[in-house]
């Protein structure tokens, strides 16, 4: 058990709110600042409405991402508005400063200030942890926006990474009959060996037309005008990569394809399970940091 700390959570989304809550069940003193429309101060957990005594803090976590927009603090459960400089000003060299998906521009402004923000997004369990309500979250969309069960329906996988190899085990638990699409050989060789069947993603275009449902996880451009039209009007892609994501939204929207493109969906769809999910790598963080 990581003997008691003092936490402060600043900014974020419903993950970094019951982050917050579950940092408090584990006995250690909580203050959260920047989300107030979602914490409610209970015993060990306050609501702060400034960073006056931030420094006093033993561990200060920062939000998934770090940034909104324009070098402005991620508060999307807050009526402030904060900029990333102004908080990394209250800090000090003497914290453990924890952040998700960190922006070169604040990984240089920290550096200026002589800080260190280690990113709790990069971390390998986090990773997989999140594949698990990333995937269901997809599923979860597929059958809102499917006219027909997963049960029984054509779905091709792109990319099979952490969240497409989670992503096709589960559509096909349901009944699904996955293909998967991957570059690599290995990939191919494995989603080969899981009984799913295969495609090249340099190689797509003319093999797209009997899909039902298509999930891209691959965060760069594979389903481009050619592969978008190959695809049936009434086919569903649903895209789970991270920015810039891998569809031409414009070549989807001029060809009249139907495109959700599904970002942060463990905050969504399992914020208790999301904020677990940081907790558990804050942990490993500190453990790390102490050794």
């Amino acid at each position: 058990m990581l003997r008691e700390q003092q936490f402060w959570v600043l900014g974020g989304d419903m993950r970094q709110a019951k982050l917050a809550q579950l940092l408090a069940k584990d006995g250690h003193r909580v203050h959260t600042f920047a989300l107030e429309e979602a914490v409610i101060p209970e015993r060990g957990l306050t609501v702060d409405e400034n960073l006056r005594l931030v420094e006093r803090g033993d561990c200060i976590i920062l939000p998934l991402p770090v940034c909104g927009e324009e070098g402005m603090l991620n508060t999307s459960l807050s009526s402030l508005e904060v900029t990333v400089e102004s908080v990394l000003d209250a800090l000090s060299g003497n914290q453990i400063i924890c952040g998700g998906r960190v922006d070169e521009e604040t990984a240089a402004a920290a550096r200026v200030r002589e800080l260190t923000i280690y990113d709790y997004f990069a971390r390998e369990e986090l990773a997989v942890d999140n594949a698990v309500p990333t995937a269901e979250g997809c599923i979860q969309i597929a059958m809102e926006h499917l006219p027909i069960t997963i049960h029984e329906a054509r779905v091709l996988v792109v990319g099979y990474g952490r969240v497409g190899k989670m992503t096709a085990q589960r559509m096909g638990a349901l009944g699904a009959k996955v293909s998967v699409a991957a570059r690599r050989y290995e990939q191919l060789a494995w989603a080969q060996a899981m009984g799913f069947g295969t495609e090249r993603v340099d190689q797509l275009a003319g093999w797209l037309c009997s899909y039902d449902l298509v999930v891209n996880t691959v965060p760069s451009m594979v389903l481009g005008r050619v592969e978008l039209s190959d695809l049936r009007s009434d086919c569903l892609i649903i895209d789970l990569a991270s920015k810039p994501g891998g569809v031409d939204m414009e070549a989807a929207a001029q060809l009249g394809r139907t495109v959700i493109w599904a970002l942060s969906l463990p905050g969504k769809v399992a914020p208790i399970t999301a904020g677990a999910a940081i907790k558990s790598t804050i942990y490993n963080i500190l453990h790390e940091t102490d050794s």
